[in-house]
């Protein structure tokens, strides 16, 4: 692929993401959401978060992959779960990951 094709790419998909992201707003601007809608959207990015950690966690880029890392993840995801602060929960699966690493 040349490069101008590939900036053609990266032009494209600009313009296309920033005409499906101007939808909503053009569609739904000025009016009240729906209380269900409202409590969804709300949901949507701690849900995107814990996808994205979970497959950069468990993933090596071919096969799943299950590990120390993981379980550090996993032991700081309790900890931020049952209200410790982000410093805690980096300690807390940093802590767990080289206990881990070191016994195996």
């Amino acid at each position: 692929m040349s490069a101008g094709a590939a900036w053609a790419v990266v032009g494209g998909a600009a313009a296309v993401t920033a005409v499906i992201k101007g939808i909503g707003p053009f569609a739904l601007g000025g009016r009240d959401l729906p209380v269900w809608f409202i409590r969804v959207v709300v949901l949507l990015a701690p849900a995107l978060l814990a996808a994205l950690v979970i497959s950069s966690a468990a993933a090596d880029g071919t096969h799943l992959h299950i590990g120390a890392d993981t379980a550090g993840v996993a032991t700081a995801g309790v900890a931020l779960w049952r209200g410790a602060s982000v410093i805690v929960g980096v300690v807390v699966a940093a802590g767990v990951t080289a206990a881990l690493r070191a016994v195996t």
